[in-house]
């Protein structure tokens, strides 16, 4: 799933090298922290959080196989 993100946040970037995506995980939890750089956060994110959304639903859909929560954070 780390691959996922990586994928599509590198497609929607202008610098693709500073995409990283770290994941920690707790009892049935993984939160994995997309990090790109500052001129490309508005390019993530989308007009009124729409982008951030469906990243976020991309993830949660790939996970359903698993039992687990996942959560995507964004940030810089």
């Amino acid at each position: 799933m780390k691959e996922l993100i990586e994928v599509l946040a590198q497609s929607l970037v202008d610098h693709p090298e500073e995409v990283t995506v770290t994941e920690t995980g707790k009892d049935n939890e993984i939160i994995f922290e997309l990090k790109v750089a500052q001129d490309d956060m508005g390019k993530v994110i989308g007009k009124q959080g729409r982008i951030a959304k469906a990243i976020r639903s991309i993830v949660k859909a790939a996970a359903s196989r698993t039992d687990k929560k996942v959560t995507v954070e964004i940030g810089q």
